[in-house]
């Protein structure tokens, strides 16, 4: 195949890399947003996907995060691609904040809290609605009785505040950084489109004086 690695990335690599990539996050970041300016399309448009992508890291569909913000991202005319980047926004260094700031902001908003000291932690109730779901998934097949009691658990004190929750601080940190890339993008362009610029007339100039040596020599 065309796109198929030479050398195959071990799987355990290939995990460690996801959490934490090669150079580091600040690596990974300063390339995201090198290909971010980069993108061919107007300063506004590609802050609109940004503001897509960036939003949707405080949304609780982990695993869903580039078709969320790629469909946000179409809804508000934004760059799309600049949205799937803007994604990176979530990582393991943020997402531990931004999940407590939603589930609390949401907990807030419902009037309601999440029972740890009658039910299971945090972690507890990811683990206990994932078995759920596997069990009650092969249970199909089975035709065996299903039980949603911990994935309902789940539903209510982790999933739901956390998407009502996000909503708010979401919208706070992808419009401030809407508002600071357009000027940023605008100038990186600007100075690309000079450079391109200055580097076609210094061709030019080059082009008309091999041209003239030429035309002396003839003569």
């Amino acid at each position: 195949m065309v796109f198929k690695r030479r050398d195959p990335k071990p799987f355990l690599r290939a995990v460690l890399e996801t959490l934490w990539p090669r150079g580091g996050w600040a690596r990974a970041f300063q390339y995201v947003k090198h290909r971010v300016r980069r993108l061919p399309d107007s300063p506004e448009k590609i802050a609109r996907g940004i503001w897509a992508g960036v939003l949707t890291t405080f949304t609780p569909f982990y695993g869903l995060h580039f078709l969320v913000a790629a469909v946000i991202a179409t809804a508000m005319r934004g760059n799309i691609v600049a949205a799937l980047m803007a994604t990176f926004f979530g990582n393991p260094l943020t997402y531990v904040p931004i999940g407590l700031v939603s589930l609390q902001t949401g907990h807030w908003l419902l009037g309601t809290e999440m029972k740890e000291e009658t039910e299971r932690s945090f972690g507890g109730k990811f683990v206990d609605a994932g078995a759920d779901l596997w069990l009650n998934l092969k249970h199909v097949w089975l035709d065996e009785p299903r039980d949603w009691t911990n994935l309902s658990i789940f539903y209510d004190e982790v999933f739901f505040p956390y998407l009502i929750g996000g909503i708010i601080p979401g919208i706070l940190v992808a419009t401030v950084s809407y508002y600071l890339s357009v000027p940023v993008i605008r100038a990186y362009q600007k100075r690309r489109k000079g450079a391109i610029k200055a580097k076609f007339e210094a061709l030019k100039a080059k082009a008309a004086s091999k041209a003239a040596s030429a035309k002396q020599n003839v003569d």
